[in-house]
């Protein structure tokens, strides 16, 4: 493995969120951690976190609720792929989801809301250099083809 995600949370309440990123990864075959820091809160311990890992070959899932600094601020710390992967929220009608895609110049953050996306998102980026991970992905999506291909067989018979 050449690489792997750190899936960085603004709070252990997102922790649910990010296990279903993980499950992805899994599926994937991609190494991942997890951490903790708010952008808001803790934003020397986001530095910290940036600064272990800048030698590494990484992809960072940022996920934080509410008031996503988090993404746009570890994107402008660093020079590796950022992927914010915001948890949606039903109780702002997914108003929360614009400080993810209303950034400031500068920030180049790839947004997804989708756990599984995130998960494909980094393996794809880590498979540039990972030839294994690029099959893995290749494979993932062919086995999704095939579950439509035959839900179409199954449902093209009813009447």
């Amino acid at each position: 493995m050449v690489g792997k995600a750190v899936i960085l949370m603004g709070s252990e309440r997102d922790l649910d969120f990010s296990r279903e990123i993980a499950k992805y990864l899994k599926l994937l075959s991609v190494t991942y951690e997890f951490r903790v820091a708010s952008a808001h809160k803790t934003p020397e311990k986001v530095l910290e976190i940036i600064k272990e890992f800048e030698d590494k070959k990484i992809v960072y899932v940022t996920v934080a609720g509410r008031s996503n600094a988090l993404s746009a601020f570890v994107d402008a710390n660093t020079a590796k792929p950022v992927i914010a992967c915001p948890p949606y929220s039903e109780k702002f009608g997914g108003a929360d989801i614009y400080s993810s895609l209303r950034v400031p110049s500068g920030i180049g953050s790839v947004v997804t809301i989708e756990p599984e996306g995130a998960a494909i998102a980094a393996a794809k980026i880590l498979g540039l250099e990972d030839s294994q991970l690029s099959v893995n992905v290749t494979n993932y999506q062919e086995s999704k083809k095939k579950e439509l291909n035959n839900a179409n067989e199954s449902i093209k018979e009813l009447k």
